[in-house]
């Protein structure tokens, strides 16, 4: 065997046991975050949302290796909507689904040209867009028995929401792991919620995913959210550790060091109450737990810096 074979064969082995790593870390993750909202349950019809990106191709194919293996029995059928966007490649996901074995259902409905008859030309259509697709899906999830309504929402997607909420709404709210939906009738869950993006975008790659691109309808990502992006982006690379924090923030929440009246009764808080508290908190600033790629550069996070 020449040295070339060799090492062909040595990468060969190490993408391989990367791969591996990378495809059990997603499970665990979303077995975890499962576990920790009671997301399935024994006897769920789960709807599992299915656009034709990254994230719902990776959400689907996790949940189909976890039902092999999972401690109660649970149903899954691969939803997709077709809005009838002009050039949307009819033929891919039918395909696809076909060839992994899981039961589908395309529905069609032409919200395109409603959109567009009511949108002007240039401004986004991504709010209306998805008021239409929502209650399209809930419907047809009522119809047909479907329990749980699983979307591809991942860490990524929740933080960046917390923080267009909290610069453009003027409100501390993200996208929950787990959530009743405003009539009360559906379910919805985020199992990638514990998901990295970039882990997402990996295992995808590697899966190599018949994409579909998201803009065919001709609508740019919404600013705002990318440019939240950008800066989450921005800190990931200058500060790591920074990025873990904010979503642990996310779940070790504590009503009395805020200022909604709602959630801590500040009326009523006196000497008499039972709640006590220390006089100027200092920061509780810990080092975060980092989960690290065997390929990153910077295996050890001391310390945060802020700024």
């Amino acid at each position: 065997m020449t040295t070339a074979n060799t090492n062909s064969d040595l990468l060969d082995k190490k993408a391989k046991t990367n791969f591996n790593k990378l495809q059990k870390r997603l499970r665990r993750q979303v077995g975890e975050a499962i576990a920790d909202f009671n997301m399935i349950e024994e006897g769920d019809k789960i709807m599992v949302c299915l656009s034709g990106g990254k994230d719902s191709y990776t959400l689907l194919e996790i949940l189909m290796g976890l039902q092999k293996s999972a401690p109660v029995n649970f149903e899954l059928i691969a939803v997709n909507l077709d809005q009838k966007q002009p050039g949307f490649p009819e033929e891919v996901l039918p395909n696809y689904l076909k060839s992994v074995g899981v039961p589908y259902e395309i529905i069609e409905e032409d919200t395109y040209s409603v959109v567009k008859s009511i949108i002007p030309e240039g401004k986004t259509t991504c709010s209306l867009c998805s008021r239409l697709r929502r209650g399209i899906i809930y419907s047809w999830a009522e119809q047909n028995g479907i329990t749980k309504i699983a979307l591809g929402h991942h860490r990524d997607d929740i933080i960046e929401t917390l923080f267009l909420n909290m610069f453009f709404g003027g409100k501390m709210k993200s996208m929950p792991p787990k959530l009743k939906s405003d009539d009360g009738k559906h379910i919805v869950i985020r199992p990638l919620a514990y998901c990295k993006e970039k882990d997402i975008a990996k295992f995808a790659k590697l899966k190599e995913f018949p994409i579909i691109p998201c803009n065919l309808c001709g609508s740019q990502e919404n600013l705002q959210r990318k440019n939240i992006k950008m800066m989450l982006q921005d800190w990931d690379r200058k500060y790591p550790g920074r990025i873990e924090t904010i979503f642990k923030a996310l779940g070790n929440v504590a009503p009395s060091h805020l200022t909604d009246t709602n959630l801590f009764d500040f009326v009523s808080l006196s000497q008499e109450t039972a709640e006590q508290d220390t006089l100027f908190d200092a920061p509780d600033i810990q080092s975060p737990d980092i989960e690290r790629d065997d390929d990153d550069d910077n295996q050890s996070i001391n310390i945060i810096k802020v700024g």
